[in-house]
C-alpha cells in the first residue's frame, strides 16, 4: 500500500489566533481548534496546527512556505494583513498574474497567486 498524504503541520505559539488567520483570511473551514490543536481544510489540504512555545522553529529557519491561489490578491493581502500577515515585499504584476508573499504569525511564509 502506498503512503496517502494527511496533513501539513506548523507550529505556532498561538493557534486559534492562527486558525483564525487561515479561516478569516483564506477562507479555511475548522475542523478542530483547541489552545494546543487545530485542524484546518481547504478542498483536500489539510493544515494541521500544534502549540510550541519555543522559538526553535523560526530561530532556525525551519518554517513552511504555503502557496495559495486566490481569486482577488488585493482582496486576500487585505484581510491578511488585518488579521497580522505582514507583506514581505510588494505585490507583483507577472506576465502569468498577480504574486504575492506574506509572513504570517509566528514567521511561516504564505505565497498568493491570482492568474491573469
Amino acid at each position: 500500500m502506498a503512503a496517502s498524504f494527511r496533513w501539513v503541520l506548523q507550529l505556532h505559539k498561538d493557534v486559534p489566533k492562527a486558525a483564525r488567520l487561515y479561516s478569516e483570511g483564506l477562507d479555511f473551514s475548522i475542523n478542530v481548534c483547541t489552545h494546543r490543536w487545530a485542524e484546518l481544510q481547504s478542498g483536500p489540504l489539510k493544515l494541521a496546527l500544534m502549540h510550541s512555545s519555543s522559538d526553535i522553529v523560526v530561530q532556525k529557519g525551519y518554517s513552511s512556505l504555503l502557496s495559495f491561489t486566490v481569486d482577488d490578491i488585493n482582496n486576500s493581502v487585505t484581510k491578511l494583513l488585518a488579521l497580522g500577515a505582514e507583506l514581505d515585499g510588494p505585490i507583483k504584476y507577472e506576465i502569468h498574474g498577480k504574486v504575492a508573499a506574506l509572513r504570517c504569525v509566528d514567521g511561516h511564509m504564505l505565497g498568493l497567486y491570482q492568474p491573469s
